[in-house]
C-alpha cells in the first residue's frame, strides 16, 4: 500500500495503466511514462513492482548499452578456461517474463532502439555473432522513462509505437481522481483470465474506425488499443470486453497518438414525405404494405437494436475528452506536425573518422595510422582457437593472438555545420533585404552558440561578390560586418553563385557541412566578365548554377521579390535549392526557414 503521507499519488488514470500492464506485460509492450525524477515517478514505479508477481525480474537499460550487454555474447573468461565457445546471456534474456527499465529514453541511441524494437515484436533474442547462433525467448515489458523537456526531447519513435500507453505522469489533484488500489491477488487472476476474455468484433471495428478519424497512422495503435480493452476486462472479473473497456482503451491508447480532428458531420438531408392529400388511393394501396408485415409479432425498438456507427461515435467522443484542451486546438490548426518537425532541429552530416567521435563499435583491421586497437574484442576473436594453437605452440603456454584476430575501434563524428548566406546588395530595395540579412544572422549566430555551428556572409553588388564575415560564431564580429554595407549597383549573380561553391567547398575540405542561402530576386544584368546585359548575364547565372548543382551543397533560395516570379524558381531548379518566396520576410521568419531547410532528409 503506497504511503499518501509521504509521496505525491499517481492519479486515477497512473494507477489503472500500472495495473493493466501487471496484468498483461509482453502484450501491452510497455509505457512511455514522461516525468522528471523525483517521488512521484518513483511512486508509480513502487506502485507497479506491486502490482506484479513476486518473481518478476526488473532490470535497467544502460543507456549506451552495446549489443554484447543487450543480446549477449561471448563469455571471455569462460571460453579461454575451456577452450571452446561459451555464450554469455544478455541482459534481454535474463529479463524474460519482466520490465525494462530504460533511464533517459529521450538520449537512447539509434542502435539500442533498434534491438528493443525488434525484441519487442518477435518477443525473441536471435545472438548471431562471435561465432555463436542461439534463440531465446525475451517475453518483456519497455518502461521507457522520458524526462525530456518540451517537444524538443523525444524518445525513438520506434520506441513510441511499440508501447501502448504514452503517460505523461501527474499527481492526483483531489480525492476523486485518487487512485484505486489493486491488489497483487487481483493482478493475478486477471492474468489467469485473460487467456478467455473475448472482444467482440463490433468493438475491433469501432477501435480501429477511432483510429483513423483520429489521424492515428500506426497500424499498431489499434491492435494494442484491442489488447487493452482484453486486460481492462480481465481486471474487471468479465469474460467479454464492453463499451466501458473500448473507451477506455481508446482513451488511453488512441489519444495520446491523435494527430487531426475528425471532420463535423455532413448534414444529412432526409426526404420530405409527401402529402396524403397528394397521394393517389392507387399509391396508397401498393405503397403500403400488408397489416400481417406492419407487424411480425416483434418489437424493434431502438433499446433493442443499437443504430449502425453508435459504438464507434461513442468512441471518437471518448479520445476527444482525453485530449487535452491545447493540444486539440493545435490538431485542429494543423500545427502538430509542424510543430514536431521543426523540432527535429539542425545536425551536420555523418562522417567517419578513425581516432576522434563517438566510438560506435568494432572492425577487424589492423591498428595503423593512428587507429585504437580494442583488446577485448581482440581477445573475443583470439578466445575459441587457443586450444587448438597451443596445441601447435612449442613455447609456454599462453594466449596466442595473431593477425587476423585484431580489431580496432570504429569512430563517428557529426560534422559541424556552417549556414553561408549569400546576399543580393545591388538595386533600391537592398537596405530593406540587408536588414532582414543582419537579424537572420543575428538569430542563428545565437542558436549556433549552443550547436557550436558557423556563419558566413557574401554580398555581391556592382561587377563581384565580396566575402563580408568569413565562417565564424561571434556575434560582435557579425554585427561590424554587416553594419558598413553599402548596397545599389548592378547584379553579378553569376559572381554571387561561383562564390559560394568555392566557399562551400572550402567549408566542405574542412570537415564541415556547408548549407547556402542565397537571398536574391534570380534577375541578373551583370555578365562573369563585368560587362552589363540581361541576356549574357542570364547565361552565366544558369551555367553557375548548373556547376553549383553538380556539387551537391544543400541550398535554400529566397525570393526577395515583391512579386515572386518564374526566374527565382527557375534558378532555384538550375541550382537543386529550396524556392522560398518570401517578400515580406521578417529576420525570425527567414531564420525559422533556413532551420527547416537546414534539416537531414527536409529537401
Amino acid at each position: 500500500m503506497l504511503d499518501t503521507l509521504t509521496s505525491p499519488v499517481p492519479n486515477a488514470d497512473a494507477a489503472l495503466v500500472a495495473a493493466l500492464l501487471a496484468v498483461d506485460p509482453a502484450g501491452l509492450g510497455g509505457v512511455a511514462l514522461r516525468a522528471p525524477a523525483g517521488p512521484l515517478r518513483d511512486t508509480w514505479l513502487t506502485l507497479l513492482r506491486e502490482n506484479l508477481p513476486a518473481s518478476t525480474p526488473v532490470h535497467r537499460v544502460p543507456l549506451h548499452a552495446t549489443d554484447a550487454a543487450l543480446l549477449g555474447g561471448l563469455d571471455l573468461a569462460a571460453t579461454l578456461h575451456a577452450g571452446r565457445p561459451v555464450a554469455q546471456l544478455g541482459l534481454l534474456a535474463r529479463c524474460d517474463g519482466g520490465v525494462l527499465l530504460l533511464a533517459m529514453a529521450e538520449r537512447v541511441g539509434a542502435g539500442v532502439a533498434s534491438q528493443l524494437s525488434a525484441v519487442l515484436d518477435t518477443q525473441v533474442v536471435a545472438l548471431e555473432r562471435d561465432g555463436l547462433t542461439q534463440r531465446r525467448p525475451a517475453r518483456v515489458a519497455l518502461v521507457a522513462l522520458d524526462e525530456g523537456d518540451g517537444d524538443e526531447e523525444q524518445m525513438p519513435a520506434t520506441l513510441l509505437d511499440r508501447v501502448a500507453f504514452h503517460l505523461p505522469l501527474q499527481a492526483a489533484a483531489s480525492d476523486d481522481d485518487a487512485p484505486v488500489d489493486w491488489t497483487r491477488e487481483e493482478v493475478a487472476d486477471a492474468r489467469a483470465r485473460l487467456a478467455q476474455v473475448v472482444v467482440p468484433e463490433s468493438v475491433v471495428q469501432a477501435l480501429c474506425a477511432a483510429s483513423l478519424v483520429w489521424g492515428v497512422n500506426s497500424m499498431r495503435a489499434p491492435l494494442l488499443a484491442v489488447r487493452v480493452a482484453r486486460a481492462a476486462a480481465a481486471l474487471s472479473g468479465m469474460d467479454e470486453a464492453e463499451e466501458v473497456h473500448a473507451s477506455l482503451a481508446a482513451r488511453l491508447v488512441l489519444a495520446p497518438r491523435a494527430t487531426r480532428v475528425p471532420a463535423p458531420p455532413a448534414e444529412e438531408t432526409e426526404d420530405t414525405p409527401q402529402p396524403a392529400e397528394a397521394q393517389t388511393p392507387e399509391q396508397d394501396t401498393t405503397d403500403a404494405p400488408p397489416p400481417e408485415a406492419q407487424s411480425d409479432g416483434k418489437d424493434n425498438t431502438p433499446d433493442e437494436e443499437e443504430a449502425p456507427g453508435a459504438l464507434d461515435d461513442r468512441l471518437i467522443e471518448a479520445v476527444r475528452a482525453a485530449i487535452p484542451p491545447g493540444l486539440l486546438a493545435a490538431l485542429q490548426m494543423g500545427q502538430a506536425r509542424q510543430a514536431r518537425a521543426a523540432a527535429a532541429g539542425r545536425s551536420g552530416q555523418l562522417m567517419k573518422n578513425q581516432n576522434r567521435g563517438r566510438p560506435v563499435g568494432t572492425r577487424r583491421a589492423e591498428p595503423r595510422s593512428g587507429a585504437r586497437l580494442h583488446i577485448l574484442e581482440t581477445l573475443r576473436a583470439a578466445a575459441p582457437w587457443q586450444r587448438l594453437r597451443q596445441q601447435k605452440a612449442d613455447g609456454p603456454k599462453r594466449i596466442q593472438v595473431r593477425r587476423e584476430d585484431f580489431h580496432v575501434v570504429r569512430f563517428r563524428q557529426r560534422r559541424p555545420t556552417t549556414t553561408l548566406f549569400v546576399v543580393d546588395a545591388s538595386g533600391s530595395a537592398a537596405l530593406h533585404r540587408l536588414a532582414e540579412a543582419k537579424g537572420a544572422v543575428e538569430l542563428l549566430l545565437a542558436e549556433c552558440y549552443v550547436r557550436r555551428d558557423k556563419v558566413a556572409v557574401l554580398a555581391f553588388r556592382g561587377e563581384g561578390c565580396e566575402l563580408l564575415l568569413p565562417p565564424t560564431r561571434s556575434l560582435a564580429r557579425a554585427k561590424r560586418s554587416l553594419a558598413a554595407l553599402p548596397g545599389g549597383g548592378g547584379t553579378p549573380l553569376a559572381a554571387g553563385i561561383e562564390a559560394a561553391h568555392e566557399l562551400a567547398q572550402q567549408i566542405g575540405r574542412q570537415g564541415e557541412t556547408p548549407v547556402v542561402v542565397m537571398l536574391t530576386d534570380g534577375r541578373a544584368n551583370v555578365a562573369r566578365d563585368g560587362r552589363h546585359g540581361r541576356a549574357k548575364a542570364t547565361e552565366d547565372a544558369l551555367a553557375a548554377a548548373d556547376a553549383f548543382r553538380l556539387a551537391g551543397f544543400a541550398a535554400l533560395l529566397i525570393d526577395t521579390s515583391s512579386q515572386p516570379g518564374d526566374a527565382s524558381r527557375t534558378m532555384a531548379e538550375r541550382m537543386g535549392a529550396t524556392c522560398v518566396p518570401l517578400p515580406h520576410a521578417g529576420a525570425a521568419g527567414l531564420s525559422q526557414a533556413v532551420r527547416l531547410a537546414s534539416v537531414p532528409g527536409a529537401r
